[in-house]
């Protein structure tokens, strides 16, 4: 149970120690302080819950305390006066500018200890509200996934429910949306966290090479096979093994790989005998795998060993409003690693990224503030800081030539800023806008509705054609 602090300033010192010794029988932690001054030099090592202060002190009113108080920088507390029957007057006027209540002197016990509870009743639910704001405020995040974004935060929820689950997870999505974090963060979210996450690019192994690295070896098992060598499902026992980019991977490991999905044996080569192993498979690929079973390149057993549970990261472009979050972490991060200072990014550097398509993602967002943070002489990052694979003038169609003041708005406003100027230099035509800003007809659309973006119109006045896509 929390004990509260209370800070009792009264110029007297007998009733100093009578209201002391009344709350400590009560449970409070109490502290006096002989006037004004003295009072605000304890409050700020004691950071007292509740103030009980006299109206009437000998070096400044007891209603001066409370502004410097109230106003100084400390979590919330709550501020009962005083008074002698004389002055209710000014200690109604003091509760107008932020006291809880007043007491009349002399004080009654029950008077005294009845309204301190309240106070501390009260200031229990502010705080919990001021908390529970912070927490809505405050990016979700697991194993560095940085997100506000509906659809991100649908995928972390499937994260937290699918990582206690002893499963198999497919994870799809196209090339840098990060699928080997939401791979970290299934395995961090289940109950093998402190068993060994091993990881293999199943692309960057030629077939020979790929099978001994995930089944092992024995020795003399081929040509420079001189000792034993434990396989990465081996070393995975207990934990996870991530296989990304498995639609890339060859016929006969997908082979072996569905044996042991099927018996939770493994055989290294040149084996002869079958171990058991207990290691829980994620997947990731930016493929799609159905195609590749029509082609030949994917073994459909294989493919539905993994089709029960899919998690699909989207676009960094489908979810624009991360990127000044995600952008603002990277910054953090380089900051560190090059003993850099930066701050942000100014309103004409936030503009570009937010409109830019972003084809490789957030990998390539992170790319881009690492140079820029390299490279800017200046606390915040300017436009010619960015690197973009497109002259600054043609960033889809968006010059930094309107002033966005980025630090004073939120993310959804800047996002709805970046959609409106879209369509302005579209003539009002959604499907132009979605062309600019690199997305589709459909995002464009779902956005003017969701920020009630009145200015769409079709040039001929006739509106926006249903059959544009």
């Amino acid at each position: 149970m929390e004990t509260w602090k209370i800070l009792i300033v009264d110029d007297e010192a007998y009733q100093r120690d009578i209201l002391q010794v009344i709350l400590e029988s009560e449970g409070f932690n109490a502290k006096c302080a002989e006037n004004g001054r003295r009072a605000l030099e304890m409050s700020a090592s004691f950071a007292p819950d509740v103030v009980l202060c006299d109206l009437k002190l000998p070096d400044m009113e007891g209603t001066e305390v409370m502004e410097k108080l109230l106003t100084s920088n400390r979590q919330k507390l709550e501020f009962i006066i005083f008074t002698a029957h004389g002055t209710i007057e000014s200690a109604v006027e003091a509760i107008k500018k932020g006291a809880f209540d007043y007491i009349t002197k002399p004080v009654e016990r029950e008077k005294l200890i009845l309204t301190t509870h309240r106070a501390c009743e009260r200031l229990a639910l502010v705080r919990e509200n001021m908390q529970l704001k912070k927490q809505l405020a405050r990016p979700f995040t697991i194993e560095g996934i940085i997100t506000k974004h509906p659809k991100m935060i649908k995928v972390l929820d499937f994260i937290k429910m699918v990582g206690p689950l002893n499963v198999t997870v497919l994870i799809t999505g196209e090339t840098g949306t990060g699928k080997d974090l939401a791979a970290r963060a299934i395995h961090a979210c289940g109950h093998r966290k402190q068993k060994a996450f091993q990881a293999v690019n199943c692309a960057s192994m030629p077939e020979t090479l790929l099978e001994s690295e995930l089944f092992g070896y024995e020795k003399g098992a081929f040509t420079g096979a001189f000792s034993q060598k434990q396989g990465l499902i081996e070393s995975a026992d207990g934990g996870t093994l991530f296989l990304d980019e498995i639609g890339e991977m060859p016929m006969a490991p997908q082979a072996k790989l569905l044996r042991f999905l099927e018996e939770k044996k493994i055989r290294r080569i040149g084996g002869k005998q079958e171990i058991h192993m207990d290691v829980r498979l994620i997947a990731a690929t930016n493929k799609k795998l159905g195609d590749e079973i029509k082609n030949g390149q994917f073994r459909e057993d294989l493919f539905y060993r993994f089709r029960g549970f899919v998690i699909d990261l989207p676009p960094l472009r489908d979810r624009v409003s991360d990127i000044y979050l995600l952008a603002q972490s990277f910054i953090e991060k380089y900051n560190l690693i090059f003993n850099k200072n930066v701050r942000g990014l100014n309103s004409e550097a936030m503009r570009i990224l937010m409109a830019f398509h972003w084809p490789g993602n957030v990998r390539q967002l992170d790319s881009v503030i690492e140079k820029a943070v390299l490279v800017t002489n200046s606390d915040l990052i300017a436009p010619e800081d960015i690197d973009l694979p497109v002259p600054q003038e043609n960033r889809n169609g968006l010059k930094p030539d309107f002033d966005l003041p980025v630090g004073n708005m939120s993310l959804d406003e800047i996002e709805r800023q970046v959609i409106v100027r879209a369509i302005e230099k579209s003539d009002g035509c959604m499907t132009k806008a979605a062309k600019l800003l690199g997305t589709t007809y459909r995002t464009v659309e779902y956005r003017v509705k969701k920020y009630g973006i009145s200015r769409v119109h079709h040039p001929n006045g006739e509106g926006e054609p249903p059959n544009y896509k």
